[in-house]
């Protein structure tokens, strides 16, 4: 097979959590081509492959909406991280994360890092409104890969459209804090059974963003990467210890066995 053709394979996995429209797929964007667009809902799931310094890695968005519930835990299988994210001015978006998102992550690493993140910041917090700073598009090329395994359709479901009190500059109330946040992220750790003096301080893994301007998005990405990079390079030492073996390249010598051998 051509070098060109093969897939990059990922060193690590990322995934995204969350109810339905509270932005998961916006935040990816965001961060993946710098540019805020509305979405639709998604549909099973979706990978992006971004490459960081001489890093590959996967960020997985998932879809939030109840009827592909099952495939969660699926994604979740070996993540290094999760993200599970909840609307700021919705407070049930963060009970779901608890009662039927939570449960998925058992199939992640045991070393697997977890951030919670309150998005839609923008319509409660001023500072938020303001739009960043565009950051200088990096060399390296972020790759979008849709799952193979369910196919991307059109939903009949579109991520709601900026809220006119947004566009206007009024402030909505915000019903999930980042003490609420904080609260979380500890029965997360006790949920995980882990000790949380030796667990990353929740102050560090709770964030509060905005796809639409920009704020804190690539905060919240850059922080887990530097994070899950010791789970690359121990993967990366286990590859090099039991290496795989390439079955393309095996089919090819074994072609070639099998036509010198003929006369």
């Amino acid at each position: 097979m051509p070098e060109s053709s093969k897939m990059k394979k990922p060193d690590v996995k990322v995934v995204l959590l969350g109810d339905m429209n509270v932005g998961k797929t916006s935040l990816l964007h965001r961060y993946t081509e710098k540019k805020f667009k509305d979405t639709i809902s998604t549909v099973g799931g979706a990978f992006f492959l971004k490459q960081w310094g001489p890093y590959n890695i996967s960020i997985w968005d998932t879809a939030g909406r109840e009827q592909f519930h099952g495939l969660g835990s699926m994604y979740c299988r070996g993540a290094a991280a999760v993200i599970l994210t909840y609307d700021v001015t919705n407070w049930q978006s963060l009970a779901e994360l608890e009662e039927r998102f939570l449960s998925l992550t058992d199939t992640a690493n045991l070393d697997c890092i977890y951030a919670v993140v309150g998005n839609k910041a923008d319509l409660t917090d001023p500072k938020a409104q303001r739009p960043q700073e565009t950051d200088v598009v990096s060399e390296d090329r972020t790759e979008c890969e849709e799952d193979q395994t369910e196919p991307q359709v059109t939903s009949a479901c579109p991520t709601p459209p900026a809220s006119p009190a947004s566009l206007s500059g009024l402030m909505l109330h915000q019903q999930v804090t980042h003490e609420d946040a904080v609260a979380f992220y500890g029965r997360i750790l006790r949920y995980k059974g882990l000790d949380e003096n030796n667990s990353l301080p929740a102050e560090k893994m709770c964030f509060e963003t905005s796809a639409k301007t920009g704020y804190n998005v690539n905060t919240l990405f850059e922080t887990l990467f530097d994070l899950v990079l010791p789970s690359i390079l121990r993967k990366r030492n286990e590859n090099q210890e039991s290496p795989t073996v390439d079955l393309e390249e095996c089919r090819g010598a074994t072609g070639k066995r099998s036509r010198s051998a003929c006369c």
